[in-house]
């Protein structure tokens, strides 16, 4: 399949909504991270949504235009939700618990901790 301008449009790039502070003019600020600097904003977040259609098609036209590298989604559907990690036995004891005293397995409560990592990660990236 040729990589044009309608198979990156067609490709599902996860986007990232952040509202903007009254003070700033408010609204929301809508990014494409994979494509960085690809962003639009709008009065609405269905607003927003739409004018990041615009901003991604010409994005990807430059990009095209000047034979650059355009990164693509990964797949969802190539993980598993598993993966095995190697810990030491002390915090494995510890983990485990924790776990017990929230009242969750120890699946749930690395899960639940492992998101909320993620989670904070983000919101110091959209900073």
């Amino acid at each position: 399949m040729e990589k044009n301008l309608e198979y990156y449009m067609n490709l599902k790039y996860p986007t990232q909504i952040t509202e903007i502070a009254v003070e700033d003019g408010g609204g929301y600020l809508v990014e494409i991270p994979l494509l960085k600097g690809c962003m639009s904003d709008g009065e609405t977040i269905a607003e927003a949504l739409e004018n990041i259609k615009e901003a991604k098609e010409e994005w990807l036209t430059y990009m095209l235009a000047n034979d650059l590298s355009i990164p693509e989604p990964t797949d969802a559907a190539k993980y598993s939700g598993k993966f095995v990690v190697r810990i030491p036995k002390t915090l494995h004891k510890t983990i485990s618990e924790q776990s017990k005293m929230e009242g969750l397995s120890l699946n749930q409560y690395v899960a639940n901790s492992l998101a909320y990592v993620a989670g904070q990660k983000q919101i110091l990236l959209s900073k």
